[in-house]
């Protein structure tokens, strides 16, 4: 596909500063650039590039100002990251293989209710009484069991487990290798062994949402595991029994949720945050990489270390450790000075 600089600046609702003519067909990176590609600039620290980018044009914000001559077409627009992904969705879609139908070889229980417009892989199994909305794609090797509900539009990718009783809302993109209702690490101790806890409830996942590869979300014991709208999982995520995320949270990978734990709306979490069992964390929580979260924690907070403590405080703590060695000689001179100090006393008292 071709577009033209014009074509892109009037979808994008954006300010051409340069030739509105130049034709692109494809996307670059702005360090990468090459003819005949469209870049963007979201990031500062990439600025000198806009002066060396063979990129054609180049999406920008509108108050960018350059200081020196810009050999690239420029388009300004209010957020150029927020547009480029308006772009590569447009691409996405319009090169994405429109399958539709049901394969040869895939199992589809006669009480099943599948919509229009759908797509179920070879070698997928599709339980009783699932139901599966219109426009749903379910890759091959994926298994659905019963009584699970699919909304319109979802995504599920190959190799996708969905137990019993499961309810996936709409828009949602599920990737290879998740499961989604498997049981809850839920044993009780007797008489020196570990018995298991029947898990009976369930997992929703509301709509929009989306979950990265080999993340795992346990069901209920009773009630339900919940994903709120909008909420997007990166890959290698374990999501306890009982747990609920708030709406629009994000997750970057390995996080671990132990059981019970509510996690709130708008809260951004990191790589490898461990949370403890039963806590609460407010909204609009950011939470860094590989902090351990072992009690509840406020609205609007800002943590980092283990345990998670207000990043101010953790930044004077690194400053203060790095500074150790320095500080652990002066207290043995000082100690040194004191048992000097000691020893005279000790002399003139004597006399």
């Amino acid at each position: 596909m071709e577009f033209s600089v014009e074509q892109i600046a009037s979808f994008l609702h954006g300010e051409i500063v340069g030739d509105g003519s130049i034709k692109v067909n494809n996307l670059s990176k702005i360090d990468d650039g090459k003819p005949g590609t469209l870049s963007f600039l979201a990031n500062s620290k990439y600025t000198n590039y806009v002066y060396e980018t063979k990129a054609s044009a180049v999406l920008v914000r509108r108050d960018f100002t350059p200081e020196q001559e810009v050999k690239t077409t420029l388009i300004k627009v209010d957020d150029p990251y927020a547009c480029l992904a308006l772009l590569l969705n447009m691409v996405d879609q319009a090169t994405r293989p429109q399958k539709i139908g049901i394969e040869e070889n895939a199992y589809i229980a006669e009480s099943a209710i599948i919509g229009n417009e759908t797509y179920v892989g070879a070698f997928s199994y599709i339980a009783d009484n699932v139901q599966i909305e219109d426009g749903s794609k379910i890759y091959p090797q994926c298994y659905i069991g019963n009584n699970v509900k699919i909304g319109k539009n979802c995504i599920i990718y190959p190799g996708v487990k969905i137990y019993h009783n499961c309810v996936i809302g709409n828009n949602v993109i599920i990737h290879a290798g998740v499961v989604i209702g498997g049981d809850g690490f839920g044993f009780a101790p007797q008489n020196g062994e570990y018995v298991k806890i029947a898990q009976i409830g369930n997992v929703v996942i509301e709509d929009n949402v989306e979950i990265g590869s080999n993340t795992t979300i346990d069901r209920a014991t009773m009630g339900s595991t919940i994903i709120r709208r909008g909420t997007k999982l990166d890959n290698l995520i374990q999501v306890a029994h009982n747990v609920e995320i708030g709406n629009n949270t994000v997750m970057a990978a390995q996080v671990g949720i132990a059981g019970s734990t509510k996690i709130g709306s708008q809260c951004m979490i990191g790589g490898q945050v461990g949370f403890a069992g039963h806590i609460t964390i407010g909204d609009n929580v950011n939470i860094g990489a590989q902090a351990g979260i072992p009690n509840s924690v406020e609205a609007n907070s800002n943590l980092l270390g283990s345990p998670g403590i207000p990043i101010k405080e953790f930044a004077r703590q690194v400053v203060l450790t790095k500074r150790l060695p320095e500080m652990n000689a002066t207290i043995k001179q000082l100690q040194k000075e004191v048992e000097q100090l000691k020893s005279m006393l000790s002399e003139n008292e004597g006399k």
